[in-house]
């Protein structure tokens, strides 16, 4: 006779189910379940997480290669060949080393079975607490906010620049007076956000961030690839040693006067700023990672790589385009029409921008969309067929709260149509509090350092270094806002 395995069914002797085969049977079915829940779910009972240090890392790139790279050129020409390329590696070291502290405030006590901080706003709680909590909450959701609101002004431009680009070719001239309104194109892209904010949470976002990435390097590399051919046509490196000067005539015949080349080098601080910063979203992009290994030591491999190339393609874009064109370098290197030429391939770049924002608009609002489903009641969910074979699950609570949100980004966009202005606020603004006094804080709490030693000294200088830097961006930008609205009409931006 086979020997009896333990995964049969009870025997059945003389017509009587045997009692002890019974309870070992039972015992097999539970603990067959318990294995196979356990093999589905993470240690806090959510579906298992899938995420590497490549979806991270995709994450991180799409948040971070945004519209922001392609002001980088107007940045170092306000700086200059010296200043600007030492100040982007500065924010470079700073960002990584600021999210390396953030990642280990992940999980609260031991850092591959502590308790687990899903939002950076939990993270905040559970290391400092009180009063810090409610500050934090308002400025990053604030802070997401005014990203919403700053890539549906940059793919509106990105749009417009398809238009205007398609009109030059058309009639041949470069200055003929192709003009399109921003209006018509932001409303496009609140429609089509409005259909991707229902997609229900972050870990269903990665396709969407590996593609936004994908066009991220597509329309980077053609910013460099044209800046170079530029480079290459006019035989000599433009621009100089400190930047735009004192007196210099910008192409619209506006003279810059020494108060304004203080509030172009401050603008252009905060423009780096908003470049690199991600660090408001990292503990969200860290709680779709699988482990182990530790989550943290993922994270601190993505954010290395992450950091690593896009610095490089800062670097690339922003000093090839201040090569090309010196102190006549656009506030958008792509839509400000430093190049005409071939239109087709301006064409695809700005397409490559508008589909990256879809993405990153989606990465940055998420987070957002969580913090206030979590607080009221969804009122269910109901399974909605399309074309008889795709299920989706709806809820009406979400169609109509992200519906509304997507609304309100959209017409504030269409008040405020300043890209660098508001791109500058919002690095500002977000840099010190969000990406450095945070971390800082929280990584003190949570290593348990001592006030006064050498390490709380060293955190403290950056943090107050940082803070400085961040206001004097602040002060810039808002000048350059002040001066927009001189000439502004709302609901009438017209390029």
């Amino acid at each position: 006779m086979l020997p009896r395995s333990r995964t049969l069914p009870p025997r059945i002797h003389d017509g009587v189910v045997v009692v002890e085969d019974v309870r070992r049977y039972q015992q097999m079915q539970v603990e067959k379940k318990m294995n196979s829940s356990c093999e589905e779910e993470d240690d806090d009972g959510r579906a298992k997480r899938t995420g590497t240090v490549w979806t991270a890392a995709a994450h991180i790139i799409t948040a971070v290669i945004g519209s922001g790279v392609l002001s980088l050129a107007w940045a170092i020409a306000q700086l200059g060949w010296v200043v600007g390329p030492a100040v982007m590696l500065l924010f470079a070291a700073v960002i990584y080393f600021t999210s390396n502290l953030l990642a280990d405030c992940y999980r609260t006590g031991d850092p591959a079975t502590g308790r687990r901080n899903y939002t950076y706003m939990d993270a905040v709680k559970a290391n400092l607490g009180g009063a810090k909590v409610k500050v934090c909450g308002c400025i990053q959701y604030l802070n997401l906010l005014g990203v919403a609101i700053g890539y549906t002004i940059a793919a509106s431009t990105s749009m417009m620049a398809i238009q205007r680009s398609n009109c030059f070719h058309a009639r041949g001239d470069d200055k003929a007076p192709c003009h399109a309104s921003s209006n018509v194109y932001m409303i496009i892209f609140g429609v089509v956000e409005v259909f991707f904010s229902q997609i229900p949470d972050f870990d269903q976002v990665w396709w969407l961030s590996i593609l936004a990435a994908v066009m991220s390097f597509t329309y980077s590399a053609v910013g460099l690839a044209l800046g170079a051919a530029q480079v290459a046509q006019n035989r000599t490196l433009a621009g100089s040693a400190m930047g735009v000067a004192v007196g210099f005539v910008t192409k619209s015949g506006a003279l810059v006067t020494p108060a304004q080349k203080v509030w172009r080098n401050l603008q252009a601080l905060g423009d780096i700023a908003f470049a690199y910063s991600y660090s408001i979203i990292l503990i969200e992009i860290q709680d779709t990672l699988r482990s182990p290994p530790a989550e943290a030591r993922t994270m601190r491999k993505a954010t290395g790589i992450s950091v690593v190339v896009t610095s490089v393609f800062y670097l690339l874009c922003g000093c090839m385009g201040y090569a090309a064109f010196g102190d006549d370098a656009p506030g958008n290197l792509l839509t400000g029409f430093g190049f005409y030429k071939p239109y087709w391939l301006l064409d695809v770049a700005n397409m490559a921008i508008v589909v990256h924002l879809v993405g990153a608009y989606q990465v940055y609002c998420q987070p957002l969309f969580a913090f206030v489903e979590r607080r009221w009641p969804n009122g269910g969910e109901y399974e909605v067929a399309v074309g008889g074979w795709i299920r989706w699950k709806v809820s009406v609570f979400r169609v109509a709260w992200r519906t509304c949100f997507v609304a309100v980004t959209t017409v504030v966009a269409m008040l405020l149509p300043f890209f660098n202005d508001v791109v500058g606020i919002l690095g500002a603004l977000g840099f010190w509090p969000l990406t450095v006094y945070f971390p800082v804080e929280m990584y003190i709490a949570h290593r348990r350092i001592r006030r006064w030693t050498t390490t709380w000294v060293g955190l403290q200088a950056l943090s107050l270094a940082c803070l400085l830097v961040s206001l004097a961006a602040a002060v810039g930008s808002i000048a350059g806002v002040l001066l927009d609205l001189k000439s502004y009409r709302p609901f009438r931006s017209t390029y």
